[in-house]
């Protein structure tokens, strides 16, 4: 356990000062970690994490790029003591924090701590539906086949069964629902290879480790169940530190949000013919039953699209139209899912995993026919004010072969804050991009949270130097038909002059292939033979490998490449973004927060739509310089900057890079760095 002192205290705190001295030129990590650095701002911000800790709180930290926010934080929580739940982002981060960061860190302060990395349950296999999926052979395709023999192989070598582990077989891989568990289907204690379980090992691993690395979709998950009174998996925690918090609010809106897809509908069905079939064989007609409600499911599909919903689309109820031909369709579903419970029901006590999937059938239910009712709402009936207390809004998103129906809480903070008030811990709140124009309002807002303590850290580089912001003139309006082979004209004489070298991140993924496009055209005119790395083509992980071992390579990305990317050096010294990322206003989810902000008398593109679209430019412009050495330019393809009011908010938000307007001083500025690294 920690020990808590009173704040009021002038004793010296020789932990405390240790932490500090951690950080000097002399320190701990200066003879262990290459490359290091001592910076004041690490120090102040190890120093204030660790006073949180100790006194008890809330610290949301802003820590430009540069600062070292994770060693920071390691640091004072490592020697601070006690029991720690670090979340980051994404799996990938939580892969590195655990690998490189944390082992580098404890090396550094000669500390022997218990570690341990924990996911969700859906990245481990689960030995006993791997053997169902090998004995009932009801593979989707034969490449399925062939990867179910991988798995075999994989679990037999592995002592953790992270498919992680496994890039043989492909993440979207149809294989792998076949042989993962859900909370639904998981036999717990009662499962006969619950001795070999790879899930409950990792999770008896983090109950008994000193430091357990997560990301956020677990610990929201966690949280989520704690909000439906669910018995909590995670382990309980003397200190939480929530890394690359800025992506919280929309992971919250997810996970305390409901969704209903037709593919997990299709799931319970074909587990319901067969379970059904191998266990109570003589308790229904499972075949025709479960062949009726499959095709019930797709029923549903075949009358979204009757209703104008097409694959890709993002609808929200209210904008619906011929809603009776989708409720209808909706409520024969429902009462055939009645029919395939009440059969589950009828053979309970048979099997155990009959008995979960009759509870699965019954929440299925109870969603579908839901959905059914507010169909059955008169048409704008959304429109009418939310309960002040718990805003949602109805949507409907539609795939090639599927879709999702979802309820979406427009104020996710409120039930993130309800479970901060259960949690008598320490929790620290981190990121390089948590304040718009310096103020830390929006992302407190957005989660609800009060009576905490701010903090921010500006960038110890020196951006003036380092940095060239380039808006070229003459710009087309980003609404123009043409503007994304503008973006690609635009920026090509600098990605030229760079040698490759760049990112060119737009707003959509249509921009990307438009780009894209124009960009293999304009190089293919000149004869010049630039890696081109298109978002799509592969996995983001390869694509940023490739990337990084070709050395003059252009990749065109959209969101999914504007964070959470290091890379250092020449090898990417050129980043464009081809306009201002605002959310799209007909998006179903921002369009009903836009509003609810206005009936509860709020300026919804001051307070929500700007904040977010800073937040992503910060994020942004933060691929350019990683370190002390880094030169390179960010080109920024959006007129709006110099011609709205709201252009200053966001160039104040940016890092303080000398600009300019002319292309001569943007290629001049690559080229000197070029000569200065050769």
């Amino acid at each position: 356990m920690i020990e808590r002192r009173d704040v009021r205290s002038d004793a010296p705190d020789p932990t405390r000062a240790r932490v500090i001295a951690a950080f000097g030129a002399g320190g701990a990590l200066a003879g262990h970690v290459a490359g290091f650095v001592p910076r004041a701002s690490q120090a102040e911000m190890a120093a204030t994490v660790y006073d949180t800790i100790v006194h008890g709180g809330t610290l949301v930290a802003e820590a430009g790029t540069g600062t070292g926010k994770t060693f920071a934080y390691l640091v004072a929580v490592l020697l601070a003591g006690g029991k720690v739940l670090v979340s980051t982002g994404t799996k990938p981060l939580q892969d590195q924090l655990f690998r490189k960061d944390l082992p580098a860190v404890l090396e550094s302060l000669r500390l022997n701590v218990d570690v341990a990395l924990l996911k969700g349950r859906a990245n481990y296999v689960c030995l006993h539906r791997l053997d169902r999926a090998e004995t009932e052979g009801l593979l989707p395709t034969r490449e399925d086949t062939v990867h179910l023999r991988s798995i075999r192989r994989f679990v037999s070598e592995t002592s953790t069964g992270d498919r992680a582990e496994l890039p043989g077989v492909p993440e979207n891989a149809g294989v792998w629902p076949l042989v993962t568990s859900t909370r639904d289907n998981c036999l717990g204690a009662e499962c006969p290879r619950f001795t070999d379980c790879f899930l409950f090992k990792a999770r008896r691993a983090a109950q008994a480790a000193d430091v357990v690395v997560v990301n956020h979709h677990l610990f929201l998950a966690d949280l989520a169940m704690r909000e439906d009174s669910i018995r909590d998996f995670l382990p309980a925690v003397d200190v939480v530190v929530l890394d690359e918090a800025h992506q919280l609010p929309s992971i919250a809106a997810d996970f305390f949000g409901v969704t209903l897809s037709l593919g997990q509908l299709l799931e319970a069905g074909r587990d319901a013919r067969s379970l059904g079939l191998s266990r109570a064989s003589d308790g229904a007609s499972w075949a025709l039953l479960t062949s009726r409600f499959e095709r019930a499911v797709r029923d549903v599909r075949l009358a979204l699209a009757e209703c104008g919903l097409l694959a890709g689309s993002r609808t929200p109820l209210d904008r619906i139209a011929r809603r009776e031909m989708l409720q209808d369709a909706v409520n024969d579903l429902g009462g055939l899912a009645a029919e395939v419970g009440r059969a589950l029901e009828v053979n309970r006590g048979r099997d155990g995993e009959l008995d979960l999937l009759a509870a699965r059938f019954a929440d299925l239910r109870r969603q579908v026919q839901d959905w059914g009712r507010a169909l059955g709402e008169r048409a704008g009936a959304d429109e009418a004010p939310e309960p002040e207390d718990e805003p949602s809004v109805r949507w409907v998103a539609v795939s090639a072969h599927g879709a999702q129906f979802n309820k979406t809480p427009l104020a996710p903070g409120q039930a993130l804050a309800r479970v901060r008030e259960t949690q008598h811990q320490p929790w620290i709140l981190t990121s390089a991009t948590l304040t718009t124009a310096g103020r830390f309002d929006h992302f407190l807002a957005e989660l609800g949270i009060t009576g905490c303590t701010t903090a921010r850290w500006d960038s110890p580089f020196d951006f003036g130097k380092q940095g060239l912001f380039y808006l070229p003139k003459n710009l087309p309006s980003p609404s123009d038909s043409h503007f994304q082979e503008h973006v690609a004209e635009a920026a090509w004489p600098l990605i030229r002059a760079n040698g490759g070298r760049a990112f060119v991140l737009c707003t959509t993924l249509r921009a990307v292939d438009r780009v894209a496009r124009r960009l293999g055209q304009l190089m293919a005119d000149e004869g010049v033979d630039f890696p081109l790395l298109i978002q799509g083509e592969s996995t983001r992980r390869a694509l940023i490998d490739r990337f990084r071992a070709a050395g003059n390579a252009v990749l065109v990305g959209s969101i999914s490449f504007w964070e959470g990317i290091d890379i250092r050096g020449e090898t990417l010294s050129l980043v464009v973004i081809d306009k201002l990322p605002f959310a799209p206003p007909d998006d179903p989810v921002v369009e009903a927060r836009i509003r609810h902000l206005k009936r509860c008398g709020r300026n919804a593109f001051n307070e929500y739509q700007l904040p977010e679209a800073v937040m992503l430019m910060k994020q942004g412009a933060g691929r350019l310089i990683r370190d002390e050495h880094d030169r390179g330019v960010l080109m920024v393809l959006d007129e709006r900057l110099v011609t709205k009011s709201y252009g200053r908010t966001v160039l104040n938000s940016l890092p303080a890079f000398a600009r300019t307007r002319s292309e001569d001083d943007a290629v001049a500025f690559l080229s000197a760095g070029r000569e200065e690294a050769a």
